[in-house]
């Protein structure tokens, strides 16, 4: 792990003031691997999560944590995101168990979010209370489809009818939580679709991601590619319908695949967006750390094996280039509906203004982003061709 008296170092960067921190905990177990996922998770053997499996690995979390901390050394803890796999395998009382310990070695704020992502697969009747009881104050849950037969096709280890149940149990023990839905699925309809919103928002949730089914590389899906996927068109209209009728039960999209109600954005996300800084523990995890004159980027041992039994859990580091900040910045902060301001990208590059002008000119000029010189922010058009717009700042 990098060392803190090389890190402190002078540099060719001026970060002002050091942005927000976030902690991100990799849990990379899950039932059943889906065709479509390309994150790093790892299925369990006979169905469950062993229990001195589960103890062997918390007990890495924490070794891990506990190497980090001289790297950010008194900062505060702005939000907390358990995540997978499928952290739900883990029980109530392994979960309480995780956040005592980051309790116990972090300053978190006041009112610090801590999410944790849950199947309804894993589901059982008072786990998700006992999720709250345990310390996490927000559940994001991964339904993907009310379809059966879609979710056979995504290989989802729960039902429709699990999904319901899931739900109606999220919103009694949750104020805030997440639904998480998928579209542009095989064979799909704009009817086929608005069903779906319609039993998804049926459940009014306070905050909703929908996601397009990619197909991404070293995936099942990527050499046995599902038939009658959406063409571009069709995909096109269905985020129109999505946008449509979020917006008609006073859910707002404020990020590309992000809708929510007043109060109940990401807290945690929208601190990755705004290119805060994430110090990632567990098997695989990322971070971004800044210090005043450089930004560092880690990456975990991948294979939960080899990230328990190494004593370094970081199998590489690096400081980002200068020349790769305003990318790295611009392929976060344009996925935002409102943008950021400009003292933002200055604050959090420690880069000079003179480093994206001759981009945001570009932009501006061809009606990706507003006019607002204090802002930046996509334009409607910007927002619908955001890969041509973050192209521009490489």
């Amino acid at each position: 792990m990098a060392d803190l008296l090389h890190l402190m170092r002078p540099g060719t960067l001026q970060l002002p003031a050091l942005p927000p921190l976030a902690l991100y905990v990799h849990l990379p177990w899950c039932l059943r691997k889906c065709p479509y996922c390309d994150f790093n998770s790892h299925e369990v053997k006979n169905g469950g999560l062993a229990a001195d499996t589960a103890e062997a690995y918390l007990a890495a979390l924490r070794a891990d944590l506990e190497a980090a901390l001289p790297l950010i050394w008194g900062r505060p803890i702005v939000s907390v995101f358990i995540g997978g796999g499928t952290p739900s395998l883990f029980n109530p009382e392994q979960i309480g168990q995780l956040i005592s310990d980051i309790r116990a070695r972090l300053p978190l704020e006041a009112g610090c979010e801590i999410t944790l992502e849950a199947n309804p697969g894993t589901f059982e009747r008072e786990r998700f209370a006992g999720f709250r009881y345990a310390g996490v104050t927000r559940l994001s849950v991964g339904v993907q489809s009310f379809d059966d037969v879609q979710l056979k096709t995504l290989g989802r280890v729960h039902s429709a009818t699990q999904a319901r149940e899931a739900l109606a149990e999220a919103a009694g023990a949750f104020e805030t939580w997440n639904l998480d839905l998928m579209y542009a699925l095989p064979g799909q309809t704009l009817d086929d679709l608005s069903r779906e919103l319609d039993t998804a928002l049926g459940f009014q949730p306070p905050h909703l991601s929908v996601y397009h089914l990619t197909i991404e590389p070293n995936t099942v899906f990527a050499t046995r590619t599902p038939e009658h996927l959406p063409d571009p068109d069709l995909a096109s209209d269905m985020l129109d319908l999505i946008t449509t009728k979020t917006g008609a039960q006073r859910l707002s999209r404020y990020e590309v695949s992000a809708y929510a109600r007043d109060g109940h954005r990401c807290a945690h996300n929208l601190n990755y967006w705004q290119f805060g800084d994430y110090l990632g523990i567990g098997a695989g995890a990322h971070s971004k750390l800044s210090f005043p004159h450089r930004v560092l980027r880690q990456v975990r041992w991948r294979e939960p094996a080899a990230f328990m039994a190494q004593d370094n859990k970081v199998s590489n580091e690096h400081e980002v280039a200068r020349k790769d900040l305003p990318f790295e910045f611009m392929l976060n902060a344009l996925r935002l509906k409102e943008g950021v301001t400009v003292t933002q990208f200055l604050e959090r590059t420690g880069l000079p203004p003179s480093s994206i002008a001759q981009a945001l000119e570009t932009a501006r000029g061809r009606g990706l982003l507003e006019a607002d010189p204090a802002r930046i922010q996509p334009t409607e058009r910007g927002f619908d061709f955001l890969s041509d717009l973050q192209q521009l700042f490489l």
